[in-house]
C-alpha cells in the first residue's frame, strides 16, 4: 500500500500572490482579484518568463532586479528590493526549494526526526544568519567632526572578527579582519568598524572580495582615502572538502591611499597587526 501524498499547507499556500503589496505595504490589497500580468518583453529576456500571479515572488524580484540593472551576486546587498514583509514569503519560498533538494538527496524528512523542519530553518538560516548582509541596508555608522585646531591625524586599527560564507562551496569563512585608517575630517563609534565588517562578510563572497568590500564600505563611512583591510582566516572549501587541509590559513590585504604608497605608513599598519596579534591571538 502506497502512501498518499499530502503537500504541506504551510509551503503550499495558494493564496492570491500580490508583490505590489509586499514591495510597497501601503498598497491596498484585495483578495482574489485576477491581475492582468504587466509582463513585458524585457521579462523574456531577463529570463523568467515574466510575471504571472502563480509564479513566485522570488522570480518577480529577479526579474524586477534584471530589468532595474541591479547586480545581484552572491555578495551583493539587494536591500532595496527585501522588505521585512516579504521577506517572510522569500523565506517560505526557499523552505520549499530546500525541501526539493533534501529529497533529492534522498533525505527522509517525514520519518527523520533530526530532518523535519530542516528545510525551514536552513531557509531562515539564510536569510536571517548566514547571507542576511544581503538583505539587511548597511548599519548606521554615526559620523562625528574631526576638524577641529587639535583633530586626531593618526592611524586607527581596529580588529574585527568575522564569520563569512564562500560562494563556490557555501562552506564557513572564520578569521579576522584588521583595518586601518589614518583619520579625515570625520570618525566613526568604534563598535562600527566591526558592524560594518561583519555586514559585509555575512553574505556569499570570496575572502579576497571581502577585502574590497569592507575598504570600500569604511572609506565611504569616514570619507577617508587612506584605508587598509587584511583578512585572516581559514575557509571551509578547504577544510571540509577537496584537499581538507585542516591547518589551511588564507591571508588577503588591501592597501588604499597612504597605506599603498608610504612604506612608513604601511610598515606601522603592519606593525600595529602584530602587537594586537600578541595581545589577542585567533
Amino acid at each position: 500500500m502506497t502512501k498518499e501524498f499530502v503537500p504541506e499547507k504551510i509551503l503550499r499556500n495558494t493564496a492570491e500572490f500580490a508583490p505590489d503589496k509586499l514591495l510597497h505595504p501601503e498598497a491596498e490589497l484585495v483578495p482574489n482579484k485576477p491581475r492582468i500580468s504587466d509582463a513585458t518583453a524585457l521579462d523574456a529576456m531577463a529570463g523568467d518568463g515574466g510575471y504571472q500571479e502563480e509564479k513566485y515572488l522570488g522570480n518577480y524580484l529577479r526579474a524586477k532586479m534584471k530589468r532595474d540593472n541591479k547586480r545581484f551576486w552572491a555578495g551583493d546587498n539587494i536591500s532595496e528590493y527585501v522588505t521585512e514583509e516579504n521577506k517572510e514569503r522569500l523565506i517560505d519560498e526557499a523552505a520549499e526549494a530546500f525541501e526539493t533538494v533534501l529529497d533529492r538527496l534522498l533525505i527522509d524528512r517525514d520519518d527523520d526526526p533530526n530532518s523535519k523542519g530542516t528545510a525551514r530553518r536552513l531557509a531562515k538560516m539564510y536569510f536571517n544568519e548566514v547571507m542576511a548582509g544581503r538583505y539587511e541596508s548597511a548599519p548606521d555608522a554615526t559620523a562625528f567632526p574631526n576638524d577641529s585646531t587639535e583633530r586626531y591625524e593618526g592611524m586607527l586599527v581596529v580588529r574585527s572578527e568575522l564569520r563569512s560564507m564562500c560562494s563556490h562551496h557555501h562552506q564557513p569563512v572564520n578569521g579576522v579582519a584588521y583595518i586601518g585608517i589614518i583619520a579625515a575630517q570625520k570618525l566613526i563609534g568604534l563598535s562600527k568598524y566591526t558592524r560594518i565588517a561583519q555586514w559585509c562578510a555575512r553574505r556569499g563572497t570570496l575572502q579576497e572580495e571581502l577585502c574590497n568590500d569592507i575598504a570600500r564600505e569604511i572609506s565611504r563611512a569616514t570619507d577617508s582615502e587612506n584605508v587598509a583591510v587584511y583578512i585572516q582566516a581559514t575557509d571551509g572549501c578547504c577544510e571540509n572538502r577537496g584537499i581538507m587541509a585542516h591547518s589551511s590559513l588564507t591571508q588577503t590585504t588591501v592597501l588604499k591611499g597612504a597605506f599603498k604608497l608610504d612604506q612608513g605608513v604601511k610598515k606601522e599598519f603592519f606593525d600595529n597587526i602584530k602587537l594586537q596579534q600578541d595581545f589577542a591571538p585567533r
